[in-house]
């Protein structure tokens, strides 16, 4: 592509997740389309630390440039990818969280050396929620530098708070008064991050927060009429929301039909099956107690279950497709045949989300499958399990988007255990009415789907522009190094 040799491009740092990858290079092209394409993206790839994680970034690029190869204009987005060097995985940490940040200071040199290669001006680094250490290459190169938050605004208060909140002491039986709240939000709804203060992972959140003081401002997967409450209360650095920032155009194999799951649904009557996934990542070590549940409220249900990953260690825990006779009771499948279906591998979420006869979501969750439940205006059976979904659960119950699940009651003592009696009540209370319920499901996916509306000029759109706008008038064009990109 020619004009991308001269046009600003916004270099983007994600992770390999994808959960966190494809928003950010969803928003990204979201950024290009609403600077009317004057800018371009450069995306830099940190190798995966797992062969499957490998093949799926690889999967999801290739789609990505098969669009570009099919745009009607022929510019596509105008995206690159860059692969950076291998780097000796750390192996003295002691979570997620400073794993990833700690392979992305490895990869200093290499942001930096990637960055100075580029023949164009940089309009800005945008990074993601776990690469905080190369706002120090931003700095240096005297690139504007963004932070994209893939998660709620809930928990961007919550790690903005974070330094302030060293010092004080945590009691058991106490709340956080958290910005935007209007209760304050118990221990058990934070972060294990959070709550282990002994563990080396907890000054990664600590710094972070201190650290994001350094960006220009935040890019939010959220909209503004989503969680006004908290963003309202977010005094500095400076928020742009953006969201939903969701990536709603499957790109299956040009001969590839419907998954059978899918199928199923078609012959499952309006709203009435009850949707069951626990993430890309999740997994559950008593799923007896959730068949029973299932078994004895006597709804329609399309669970995917997955197997224990083979490997449970940081960046590499994989769920493996479920040997259903092992894991489930005897009987299960023969008693709820023709009103349930077992899946035991991974499933298109969206797609099944966006059928008419799913009529609510168990979910874990997790941000990405929060909005995407919420566009598509399914009401929620909140089960989390780790990470920023106790937060996102509370939110729910008691935050900016109170009212769009049923509570369930989980106890995170017993790893987030929920007996099988209190899931049947769940169910039931979803299932056979919760009119309201549905009704503040639906009212936040107008909220949504408003927000990204163009032709309203949704709140969303307007801070696409102002941002866009921003970055072009910051472009910088760095110094010429002998070799470039």
């Amino acid at each position: 592509m020619e004009s991308m040799a001269n046009s600003p491009t916004i270099v983007l740092l994600p992770v390999w997740g994808a959960g966190h990858f494809m928003p950010m290079l969803e928003a990204g092209k979201q950024l290009v389309a609403s600077s009317g394409r004057a800018m371009s993206l450069t995306v830099l790839l940190m190798p995966s630390p797992t062969a499957q994680a490998a093949s799926e970034i690889s999967g999801h690029i290739r789609r990505l440039q098969q669009q570009e190869d099919q745009d009607d204009d022929g510019n596509g987005n105008g995206i690159r990818f860059h692969h950076l060097p291998e780097v000796k995985l750390p192996t003295d940490h002691s979570g997620i969280e400073e794993f990833i940040s700690r392979i992305v200071q490895l990869h200093a040199p290499h942001l930096r050396a990637a960055m100075a290669g580029l023949r164009c001006p940089v309009a800005a680094l945008v990074v993601d929620i776990f690469c905080a250490p190369a706002l120090d290459v931003a700095r240096d190169l005297a690139v504007p530098a963004y932070v994209y938050f893939t998660s709620s605004a809930a928990l961007l208060a919550l790690i903005l708070r974070s330094p302030a909140l060293r010092e004080e002491e945590f009691h058991a039986d106490g709340g956080l008064d958290l910005p935007g709240f209007p209760a304050p939000v118990p221990l058990c709804s934070l972060p294990d991050t959070m709550l282990e203060r002994k563990k080396t992972t907890y000054s990664w959140f600590v710094d972070t927060g201190r650290r994001y003081m350094e960006a220009n401002a935040i890019i939010v997967n959220t909209a503004a009429g989503l969680e006004p409450g908290v963003l309202a209360a977010i005094a500095a650095p400076a928020v742009y929301p953006i969201g939903p920032v969701l990536a709603l155009t499957p790109t299956p194999p040009a001969d590839a039909g419907p998954d059978a799951c899918v199928k199923w649904l078609d012959s499952q009557p309006r709203a009435s099956v009850l949707f069951l996934c626990f993430g890309s990542k999740g997994f559950l070590t008593t799923p007896q107690a959730i068949a029973h549940g299932l078994e004895r409220s006597g709804h329609r249900f399309l669970w995917v279950l997955r197997g224990r990953p083979e490997d449970t260690s940081h960046g590499k825990r994989s769920p493996m497709d479920a040997d259903l006779a092992e894991l489930l009771p005897e009987g299960f499948l023969d008693k709820t045949k023709g009103r349930g279906l077992v899946w035991p591998k991974r499933a298109p979420q969206k797609e099944i989300l966006a059928h008419g006869a799913v009529g609510g979501f168990v979910t874990h969750c997790g941000w990405n499958s929060v909005l995407e439940s919420l566009w598509f205006g399914v009401p929620m059976l909140p089960w989390p399990l780790g990470a920023d979904q106790h937060l996102n659960a509370f939110a729910m119950a008691s935050g900016d988007m109170m009212g769009v699940a049923v509570p369930l009651k989980v106890d995170r003592e017993r790893g987030n255990f929920v007996e099988a009696a209190e899931l049947e009540r769940a169910v039931r209370s979803l299932m056979a009415g919760a009119g309201q319920v549905r009704d503040k499901a639906m009212e936040m996916m107008k909220v949504c789907r408003d927000a990204v509306d163009q032709s309203q000029a949704g709140s969303s759109c307007a801070s696409l522009r102002r941002l866009s706008k921003e970055l072009l008038q910051g472009a910088v064009l760095l110094p010429k190094p002998n070799t470039h990109l």
